[in-house]
């Protein structure tokens, strides 16, 4: 069985607050942003994780070492406080949501792509028909 791990860090992005969702398993690190607007308690950051995880769009994964050590609980506690206190994204989720919006970008304009040229094509079949329409008979 896949063995996942979950870190969510929350910071202040004028004028919003942003979570930023880690998700680090087999093949790597991937991360997905949340904006929550108003600053979120604690409990409101796990209901939305519990209720949205599966809906969330995670970036593909980025490589990363993963380390199995047992850590000491009180170290660990340390840890914690110590990722509290720095607030902002690491490097590694920054590089796997700019891998994401940059996919995003390339569907974006690939729709917007396909789009335009059947608005084109519509307007250009209507042009045709309204001259057909014109030179019926005379």
């Amino acid at each position: 069985m896949d063995k996942v791990s979950v870190s969510v860090c929350v910071y202040f992005e004028d004028p919003f607050w942003v979570g930023v969702v880690e998700r680090t398993t087999e093949e790597g690190l991937s991360a997905c942003k949340v904006t929550f607007g108003p600053e979120p308690k604690s409990y409101e950051v796990y209901g939305f994780l519990l209720e949205n995880y599966y809906r969330l769009r995670f970036s593909p994964a980025v490589e990363t070492a993963v380390k199995e050590l047992h850590v000491n609980p009180k170290r660990m506690q340390r840890k914690v406080r110590k990722q509290m206190e720095v607030r902002g994204t690491g490097t590694k989720s920054q590089q796997a949501l700019q891998l994401q919006h940059e996919q995003m970008k390339t569907e974006r304009r690939v729709s917007v792509k396909e789009q335009r040229e059947a608005a084109q094509l519509r307007k250009f079949e209507l042009k045709q028909q309204k001259k057909k329409e014109k030179h019926r008979g005379r």
